[in-house]
């Protein structure tokens, strides 16, 4: 993907986490990235599909980068951990993502939906099979909503009150852990 792409789409889920989808414009992205608004259908062909592509690629991020470091880490103790840590850099440093993710959800196509959805299952149950190795007596279905909850604790970052990065990262991995394997 081209550096311009990135920064349209970075620039773009910043700005609808700001001011929502319907209250950015063409115009207000490319003013932001420095080009005219008419300039970013060069790279996409509506705003609906920049939209769609900021989800597609980050949920396609948060499984890759949480693959890598599971496969990485030495034993299910550690794949946990590195999966904890991962979920929380994005996090932390992605919130626009997160309140995206959840305000505009309903604005993306059934493709986007399905493609996003499909991504993000497949971290779900990466995480999930890392949970039973840890916890073989819970269900998948149990392990399923552990993890799903966990993710509502760590993604609550950019509603969280504030306290120090090293301080909010510390504390919700504890917590992460906590309602994982407690």
């Amino acid at each position: 993907m081209s550096e311009r792409r990135t920064q349209i789409l970075r620039t773009a889920t910043e700005l609808f986490a700001r001011d929502g989808f319907h209250g950015v414009s063409v115009g207000d992205i490319g003013f932001a990235c420095g080009i005219s608004g008419p300039a970013l259908y060069k790279h996409f062909d509506s705003k609906a599909e920049v939209l769609t592509q900021a989800l597609t690629d980050i949920s396609d991020e948060l499984l890759r980068t949480g693959q890598a470091r599971a496969d990485a880490a030495t034993d299910a103790d550690a794949r946990l951990d590195a999966l904890i840590a991962w979920h929380l850099d994005f996090a932390v440093q992605n919130p626009a993502y997160i309140v995206v993710q959840e305000r505009e959800w309903a604005r993306l196509d059934d493709a986007g939906r399905t493609a996003v959805r499909r991504t993000q299952l497949a971290y779900v149950d990466l995480w999930v099979d890392v949970v039973r190795d840890l916890r073989d007596d819970l269900p998948r279905s149990e392990a399923r909503a552990a993890v799903q909850a966990t993710f509502g604790l760590l993604n609550s970052t950019p509603h969280s009150a504030r306290i120090s990065e090293p301080a909010l990262r510390a504390l919700l991995a504890r917590m992460a852990r906590a309602a994982l394997l407690g």
